[in-house]
């Protein structure tokens, strides 16, 4: 039976999808919060322990946090930056398709510039933030 590669990911990409930042998550790790392995020096993380850190209950209410402030600081800039979006995608998903979901944004989003990028998966349903 052909077994199926796992995705992994980078710091990066985690503080992508969660908003925080290298340095926080440097701090989990080392208080075994959060797992993952080093290769070649760089921090690998599997998408199962991403999902069980996501849904970690102090995780899930910090990064709704985080995800809420990017809307919040959006519409509290009244400075004239040109034209800007904020988008929010609620699409129906189970855990795997939000895991997918999340990858292809989180390599997307490394592709531009001055954008903020927040997924999170409750009830349901996948939950896109960009501004």
């Amino acid at each position: 039976m052909e077994s199926i590669e796992e995705k992994y990911y980078d710091l990066k990409e985690l503080s992508m999808m969660s908003g925080l930042t290298d340095r926080t998550l440097r701090t989990y790790i080392s208080m075994g919060m959060l797992s993952g392995e080093k290769v070649s020096g760089s921090w690998r993380f599997s998408a199962s322990e991403l999902e069980r850190f996501f849904s970690e209950p102090y995780m899930k209410e910090g990064m709704k946090i985080k995800r809420n402030s990017i809307v919040f600081d959006f519409l509290s800039d009244t400075a004239d930056r040109g034209e800007r979006t904020c988008a929010i995608l609620d699409i129906p998903s189970d855990r795997a398709e939000s895991a997918q979901i999340s990858a292809f944004f989180c390599e997307r989003m490394q592709e531009v510039t001055d954008t903020v990028f927040r997924c999170d998966w409750d009830a349901g349903h996948t939950r896109i933030v960009v501004s």
